[in-house]
């Protein structure tokens, strides 16, 4: 006899569970013990309790065993109800049930467990060999009808899996998604996303997507609402693309802020190609046209740069390149070698065209400039710990490379917080905390390869508070209906999150605070 080990507990970063393991009854039969004159009586009765078609109890009960499992992991109420009937031939074992307390929660990360306690999706399925401990066993003895004994021949214990304690923050985790709930239901968005991260250190505070599922009802559970879309969706991120251009100019010492560019009126010719601002610029300083989010005068600190250049700081952003999360799914977007580009790509690529990224790795790339000017590699468990508390594994930040000097993150840093100021991202502004961040509004493609005049990927990334970042926050709105502006759609995400999070994290050393946080958010 198998005796099953019990799947190791899912803790937020406060040591709240977020997936647990719960004793429950599974229900058998014995058909060769049922008199077939009883079997119809007992199948009626049991129809009800169990809420299963009549013909697969009929085709259960007809078979010629001794032992076949009638329905696994019922509920309490259940089996009270046919334990009161008292039927011969009916019987029930011990198991443990996958149980989750947030249902909706962070469903997208923590994932789930099948019938059989193994990992499917999420973390559940990526840290599988660690959750599901080893499975023990028994030799034991039965009398001549086959009823087991309470005697014990020899037994090998079960090992309990681990534990694992995540860096999500189970209240900033409820912040993000119940902001980022609004906006994609007032937007009557396609789909949406969200990524809290400590820029120094890598940490993944909060990670959410919309749609999403609930974690208790399997049922309702599809391949569109069981993506984590954070991860492993691809899309062409638009302006929020040009830190990259604006980093690499300032590193290179290609311009400074105060350099000024003649954006053309809104039109500028670059090959056989017309590129167009949203709105008609005349002459803007580098500063302004980063605030503004002017595509011509991008594209004019772009050509100052060079392909070459451009492309190597798109990969030291860690563009086209799996940033190694501990999570399944991940893929590395596109960046393409600069060999590779045609005579357009230098009006396209610094406005976030012809690249393909994810969510994950725009909160890498704000968090280099929000930390100092290094790439850190994000990261979602804490520890993995044994019933006993005892560490058996532990993670710890780990410093990719360095991309910018620490002066030129400074200067970006003040251009980006210009963008909140002066710029299109006012409506990121916080009320109590400094912050910058960048706007975004990117085109899709169309299936024939041309961009879309209707579909649009909104988004804003950004860091508070600005003179000590300790959020990156990313916001990916995907086909907003009615305004599709970055700075009107996501921004002010970006700013309600930021300020309820930094509220939580300035009083998070209040036991009371944080009681009262958590109480609140019980209650929604």
């Amino acid at each position: 006899m198998e005796l099953e080990p019990r799947r190791g507990t899912i803790y937020d970063a406060n040591l709240k569970p977020q997936a647990v393991n719960l004793a429950c009854d599974s229900v058998y039969g014995s058909p060769n013990e049922i008199p077939e004159k009883e079997k119809e009586f007992i199948i009626k009765k049991l129809i009800p309790i169990l809420n299963v078609e009549e013909s697969y109890l009929k085709s259960r009960l007809s078979r010629n065993k001794s032992f076949i499992w009638l329905c696994r992991k019922i509920t309490p109420q259940q089996a009270q109800a046919i334990k009161k009937l008292n039927f011969k031939g009916i019987g029930f074992i011990k198991e443990s049930k996958r149980c989750y307390p947030n249902s909706y929660l962070a469903s997208q990360i923590i994932g789930f467990a099948g019938l059989d306690n193994n990992g499917l999706e999420g973390l559940e399925m990526y840290y599988d060999s660690y959750l599901k401990g080893q499975a023990g066993w028994a030799v034991l003895l039965r009398d001549a009808r086959s009823k087991k004994l309470d005697l014990y021949e020899k037994m090998m214990m079960p090992r309990d899996g681990y534990d694992l304690v995540l860096t999500i923050d189970e209240v900033i985790q409820y912040i993000a998604e119940k902001e980022l709930d609004k906006a994609f239901r007032m937007y009557r968005a396609k789909a949406a996303s969200i990524i809290v991260m400590d820029p120094k250190t890598g940490r993944i505070l909060a990670m959410a997507n919309r749609p999403d599922f609930d974690l208790e009802d399997r049922q309702t559970i599809n391949i569109e609402k069981a993506r984590n879309r954070a991860v492993c969706d691809l899309f062409e991120p638009g302006s929020v693309f040009k830190i990259v251009t604006a980093s690499a100019a300032l590193e290179e010492k290609k311009v400074t802020e105060q350099d000024r560019f003649f954006c053309e009126n809104g039109k500028y010719q670059v090959a056989n190609h017309i590129l167009h601002d949203h709105r008609p610029h005349g002459w803007l300083t580098f500063k302004e046209v980063i605030e503004q989010s002017s595509n011509i005068g991008t594209c004019k600190v772009a050509q100052k740069l060079g392909l070459e250049v451009l492309y190597r700081y798109i990969k030291l952003f860690g563009f086209g390149t799996k940033t190694g999360i501990d999570l399944p799914g991940e893929i590395s977007g596109i960046a393409k070698d600069s060999r590779g580009w045609s005579k357009t790509s230098i009006s396209a690529i610094p406005m976030g065209q012809e690249v393909g990224v994810t969510a994950l790795q725009l909160a890498n790339a704000i968090s280099v400039i929000a930390n100092g000017g290094f790439l850190m590699k994000p990261y979602i468990v804490n520890q993995i710990r044994d019933k006993q508390g005892q560490t058996i594994k532990s993670f710890s930040p780990i410093v990719v490379r360095q991309v910018l000097s620490p002066e030129t993150s400074a200067r970006v840093k003040k251009i980006l917080i210009g963008v909140l100021e002066n710029g299109t991202g006012k409506l990121a502004r916080l009320t109590d905390f400094t912050a910058g961040g960048k706007t975004g509004t990117g085109q899709k493609l169309e299936p024939n390869g041309s961009y879309s005049h209707d579909k649009f990927m909104a988004s804003f990334i950004g860091f508070a508070p600005a003179e000590d970042p300790q959020l990156a926050v990313v916001v990916v709105i995907d086909e907003p209906r009615g305004n599709y502006f970055g700075g009107v759609v996501a921004a002010p995400v970006f700013k309600n999150v930021c300020s309820d999070a930094l509220r939580y994290l300035k009083n998070r050393e209040n036991t009371n605070d944080v009681m009262a946080f958590h109480e609140v958010y019980s209650a929604d």
